[in-house]
């Protein structure tokens, strides 16, 4: 499509200029042969138009089909991310309420070795805001020293000590100062 139009664009240049360069002006038949050329030069050109417009059109058609696949899939792991942090959350729920654990250690304990493998940010956020998990606090505040102590930036530690990057990033600077502020003075 792209080639006929290019042809056609090509071919409308030509038949416009040949008869001012090519024919003598003198020669009777050289308004008539100049008459047809400007016409088809004008045909040409309008059937370029109009392919170029189809082309546009496909263009947007296509840009609006991948948009759309693009949103689908945003949509699709931003819905999977949320049922799988809810379902998380009733999990850590049943056991915390749960008789099975007769004291908080031992449910902290069954949370750790859950979550272990599936999520460490779900540990930092424990050890952060509950009082059920200060041992894991007070070891997660070890690490956070050891690292500020070999000169390690703040950055570095909450990205790599308290798992929280990308658009987590902003949470762990509030729960890396929380940290340090909970235990600073020991």
């Amino acid at each position: 499509m792209q080639l006929k139009m290019w042809i056609l664009s090509g071919t409308a240049i030509a038949l416009w200029l040949t008869p001012m360069v090519a024919l003598d002006k003198k020669v009777t038949w050289h308004k008539a042969i100049q008459g047809l050329s400007l016409g088809g030069a004008v045909a040409c050109a309008i059937g370029a138009g109009n392919i170029a417009r189809r082309l546009a059109e496909e263009n947007e058609i296509e840009a609006m089909k991948a948009r759309a696949i693009k949103e689908d899939t945003e949509d699709e792991i931003a819905t999977e991310v949320y049922v799988s942090q809810k379902q998380r959350q009733q999990e850590a729920e049943a056991i915390l309420g749960s008789g099975g654990a007769t004291n908080t250690e031992e449910a902290r304990k069954q949370l750790e070795a859950m979550y272990k493998a599936d999520d460490e940010e779900v540990e930092v956020a424990l050890a952060t805001t509950t009082d059920t998990s200060l041992e894991l606090a007070k070891a997660l505040y070890g690490e956070v020293k050891e690292a500020m102590e070999s000169g390690k930036s703040s950055t570095w530690i909450i990205e790599n000590i308290l798992k929280m990057k990308g658009r987590k990033f902003a949470e762990g600077k509030l729960n890396l100062q929380n940290l340090l502020n909970q235990f600073e003075g020991e």
